[in-house]
């Protein structure tokens, strides 16, 4: 071997020691940096025709490993995601008070049974309408705060899934970016351990927004992909975009390259992002729902009351609510039996019309029944008042005024539609009312009755996978023939025109429209537009049964009680009337407290709720549904809790297994540090022996 070759090989020596030296040094001045990953210095010989000619350095490595990265970004995803819904569902919680404590928004029903069996105990005092009145404006006006409240609390949701998502593409921008560095560095043989601990930061921040599949690309830097496998970044950074209205459900899109073609919805199964929308889409508009579920069937449960009662005097005019309803459709498929009487002012009857619905008869004053029918009802009924009273209806709404100051005083009877009876049903005495439109979807409708809205108008629908991903939209008209709801209701499930290859709509007993899904997979279904409308000025498709999310969501912020007892407690209607006794006897009397008693026991009643948040179509009694529902919310808070904890248990132990692996350790660099400086050391050797051996020729020649 030459002088030469030997300085050669033993300068490679010296560089490769030196690039070690280096390498550790990096790694101990690094040792507390978070996201350090320390670095190997790969080296190999070097061989010329076959002969060794030193060692040449290859390249400088991360020490990675591919599985516990993977692990540890999964894990941070899931533990993002429960972590956000966690926080959020705690605010929830929060809104509805402590359990323990007073404030609880559940035992405000309590009050309200309570004060009215001591208004029913002393109907005469004031002070003790007074208080049952409070009772339940507090009870409303708790239940419109916190359904507004968490309406903002789904605003500020909102507004941060979409600060997700910008800050989404600023990190696929920074990753995508990285790439052309790293690829740079290795063409090079040069370090590129820089950037890429860089861009293994910026992945750990993106797998805490939203769960990507990474994978090494073979010249060097990464490649992001969605779970499905969308290349988010790599050979060039995606731009993804936030899609949501009020009415459906929000989803994450890519754009198109270049602003042509179509947004390509991708799925997510965790992180912030997937976080953030089941909180938005599920979690509390679930919430909204079943309280609006609860605040409705609350309400119906003390209409009915007061609706059976009356007040001393009786009132002279009733107005009953907007059924949403023609007159006909209304009165159609009642049963049983009612009476309504006309008073004086001191409660003596001067007539009476009992409406028979089984035989379609009107008796006056006992007398024999003449026959009804649902079309003439209005007329007949004013026939048969004869002028003691008269009855309107006007805009979906029914009223009778009595004539020459007298009043108006209901005995339901037996009289029932849909789980309501006559009074009850018209809203003729409603205690709790609403605004903007039903909070009560049973609407009593039949399959035979006619649906009432214009053919041709049209309501659209969007059919989207359970986490927000829309696979279908249509628009549905109503159709020309059959006019029936069975028409209707055909139409909407018809294949193809309708959603019919997804679900069934169908019509309950007590007349609620609802959909079921047929799909094998998790779907749901939003009303996107409804230009429908019932009759001149009548409710549209989905404000009539409840099909759209703010008719769902938004009852318990649409009720008020009735401003007339509000104004004047004594027309609280806490007596009932008496069609047992005669004239010159009072049928209604100052000191009947009967319907103040009968409200106290108004909780106990079994009552169907619909399917709204966490529970199904159940049975049960007001109080009841309070308690599952107050549980019901302390559960979902907890579960989230508890799944936060341990998602972040997993990620804690993932993040502490990589980075015993990846991290530096003292020792071992120590150790690294030492070979290579003795490696070092026995290459200046060699390289001061050679010279030593050139001065000793230079001399002898």
């Amino acid at each position: 071997m030459s002088l030469s070759v030997a300085m050669k090989t033993a300068a490679s020596g010296l560089l490769a020691a030196q690039t070690g030296l280096r390498a550790v040094s990096d790694d101990i001045a690094n040792v507390n940096t978070p996201g350090y990953v320390r670095k190997t210095v790969d080296q190999r010989p070097l061989v010329v025709g076959g002969m060794g000619m030193g060692v040449d350095i290859t390249g400088i490595n991360r020490v990675t490993d591919q599985y516990l990265q993977g692990a540890s970004i999964t894990a941070a995803s899931d533990s993002s995601k429960w972590s956000a819904m966690s926080q959020y569902l705690d605010n929830a919680q929060g809104l509805f008070g402590d359990p323990s404590g007073d404030s609880f928004f559940f035992t405000r029903l309590d009050n309200i049974w309570s004060s009215f069996g001591a208004a029913g105990n002393d109907p005469s005092s004031s002070l003790m309408r007074g208080q049952a009145l409070s009772s339940v404006q507090d009870f409303v006006n708790e239940a419109q705060r916190i359904n507004t409240q968490i309406t903002s609390l789904g605003d500020t949701v909102d507004a941060q899934a979409q600060t997700d998502i910008n800050n989404v593409n600023d990190l696929l921008k920074q990753i995508n970016s990285l790439n052309a560095d790293i690829s740079r560095a290795r063409l090079s043989r040069a370090d590129s351990s820089g950037s890429e601990n860089i861009q293994s930061g910026l992945v750990d921040q993106l797998s805490k927004l939203m769960n990507v599949q990474v994978t090494q690309r073979p010249n060097g830097g990464l490649t992001v992909r969605t779970e499905e496998g969308f290349q988010l970044a790599g050979d060039q950074a995606a731009t993804l975009s936030y899609n949501r209205t009020d009415a459906t459900k929000a989803y994450v899109a890519i754009e198109p390259t270049g602003g042509v073609g179509a947004p390509q919805p991708v799925a997510m199964s965790s992180g912030e992002l997937r976080g953030l929308m089941d909180l938005r889409d599920d979690k509390l508009p679930g919430l909204a729902e079943q309280l609006g579920e609860f605040m409705s069937k609350a309400a119906d449960r003390i209409n009915a009351v007061h609706n059976a009662s009356t007040a001393v005097p009786a009132p002279t005019t009733m107005t009953g609510r907007d059924t949403g309803l023609d007159l006909p459709t209304a009165i159609a498929h009642f049963t049983g039996k009612t009476t309504l009487a006309v008073v004086d002012s001191s409660g003596v009857t001067q007539q009476t019309v009992a409406i028979d619905f089984d035989a379609h008869t009107m008796s006056v004053n006992g007398a024999a029944g003449t026959a009804f029918t649902d079309t003439n009802f209005l007329s007949d009924l004013n026939t048969a008042l004869g002028g003691s009273a008269t009855a309107s209806f006007s805009g979906g709404a029914l009223s009778l005024t009595a004539a020459g100051g007298n009043g108006v005083a209901i005995d339901e009877g037996t009289s029932m539609k849909a789980g309501r009876a006559f009074s009850h049903f018209f809203g003729l005495n409603d205690l709790v009312q609403s605004t903007g439109g039903p909070v009560n979807f049973d609407t009593g409708m039949t399959a035979s009755d006619e649906n009432g809205y214009t053919p041709g108008d049209t309501i659209a629908f969007r059919v989207a996978l359970g986490n927000g991903k829309p696979v279908y939209d249509v628009s549905v008209a109503v159709p020309a023939s059959p006019t029936t709801m069975q028409g209707l209701i055909d139409a909407l499930n018809a294949n193809g025109t309708g959603v019919g290859q997804y679900g069934q709509f169908s019509l309950s007993s007590d007349g609620r429209l609802a959909f079921k899904a047929t799909t094998s997979y998790p779907i749901t279904l939003s009303v996107t537009a409804d230009h429908t409308q019932r009759g001149a000025g009548g409710p549209s498709i989905s404000k009539l049964f409840g099909l759209s999310t703010f008719a769902k969501t938004s009852r318990a912020s649409r009720l008020q009680v009735n401003p007339v007892p509000v104004g004047d407690p004594t027309k609280l209607a806490l007596a009932q009337l008496d069609l047992t006794v005669t004239p010159p006897a009072s049928s209604i009397r100052p000191g009947d407290g009967r319907g103040g008693a009968a409200l106290s026991q108004a909780g106990d009643v079994l009552t169907n709720f619909g399917a709204a948040g966490t529970l199904g179509d159940v049975t049960m009694s007001l109080s009841r549904y309070a308690s599952e529902f107050g549980g019901a919310v302390g559960r979902q808070a907890e579960a989230a809790d508890t799944s936060k904890k341990s998602a972040a248990s997993v990620s804690t132990e993932a993040s502490a297994r990589r980075q015993s692996s990846e991290g530096v350790n003292l020792d071992e660099e120590l150790v690294r540090l030492t070979t290579y400086q003795q490696a070092f050391n026995a290459s200046a050797r060699m390289i001061t022996a050679a010279k030593d051996m050139f001065d000793v020729l230079t001399n002898m020649i």
